[in-house]
């Protein structure tokens, strides 16, 4: 058997909408252990799914214009107790799922306090790491309230774009690992390879900087995420060079795409995908 960590990263589950009156949370549950996985990257949007029902008050996320819904999210994020994270780390644990980061990018218009807020409810869920999609600019910003709170925060880059301080190459990589001890590396190798980039080619370079990998398939300067085998991410390459130098790594399925078959499915087969080339 492999010693690879596989596991789920929840974003590849965002086509379970919830829907009123529905545990969002036992239905996440639900779904990865129908797919036999044991341990996940949980994304906030998954633990804030109820927010624009009960937590935004009497206005709907359908009455509420894109401004508004920042300002009651942000204010919803602050007034949030531990215990609500806590409970539902507690129900990962029950049902035999750990959470080993939480998924929580920011971006501009975060405050230093809502920043500061995905710290406190990683471990309140019991997660081992943060990870979070942002820009260089950001990171500096959140290089001090990790250092603060002693928690490793693992950046991965965005979709290739036209930003200048846009996460997601090796360069950006390199910079924002000198701001603080607690910077590490969630290599999002879809996303490498959409940029044009040898992801194979960091993850041995850089493997001890790297706390999870995230994998995805994409064909180079397209942005589409695609089934695996569809695209031009080394997917089997990547998978058998962390079995083979054993480094103690997470590798996560992170999809996003549509699939006639529905979420759990497509994770069903990646993760089948992934056994077997790992034999």
């Amino acid at each position: 058997m492999s010693d690879v960590r596989l596991g789920v990263h929840t974003r590849s589950f965002g086509a379970l909408r919830s829907e009123p009156g529905v545990d969002s949370i036992q239905t996440l549950i639900d779904a990865l252990r129908a797919c036999d996985v044991h341990e996940c990257a949980l994304s906030a949007t998954h633990v804030e799914a109820q927010f624009g029902t009960p937590h935004a008050g009497h206005h709907t996320a359908a009455k509420m214009s894109p401004q508004m819904m920042r300002r009651e999210l942000r204010k919803w994020r602050l007034r949030t107790p531990a215990s609500y994270y806590r409970a539902i780390g507690d129900r990962f644990r029950k049902a035999g799922v750990a959470i080993y980061a939480y998924s929580y990018g920011s971006d501009r218009s975060f405050t230093d306090q809502e920043i500061d807020y995905g710290f406190t409810a990683a471990r309140a869920l019991g997660a081992d790491i943060v990870t979070a999609s942002t820009t260089l600019d950001v990171a500096k910003r959140i290089a001090p309230i990790a250092d603060r709170h002693r928690m490793v925060v693992a950046l991965h880059g965005r979709s290739p774009g036209d930003d200048p301080n846009a996460l997601g190459t090796p360069q950006s990589f390199a910079a924002t690992l000198q701001m603080s001890k607690y910077f590490k590396v969630s290599l999002d190798v879809g996303q490498f390879t959409a940029a044009s980039l040898d992801a194979a080619g960091y993850l041995r370079e850089h493997h001890q900087t790297i706390t999870t990998v995230l994998l995805n398939d994409r064909r180079r300067e397209r942005r589409d995420d695609l089934p695996w085998g569809y695209g031009d991410t080394p997917i089997r390459e990547i998978l058998q060079l962390v079995k083979r130098e054993a480094w103690p790594i997470r590798v996560y399925v992170a999809i996003d795409y549509a699939s006639m078959n529905g979420p759990i499915d497509e994770v069903k087969k990646c993760l089948a995908y992934a056994a077997q080339a790992l034999t």
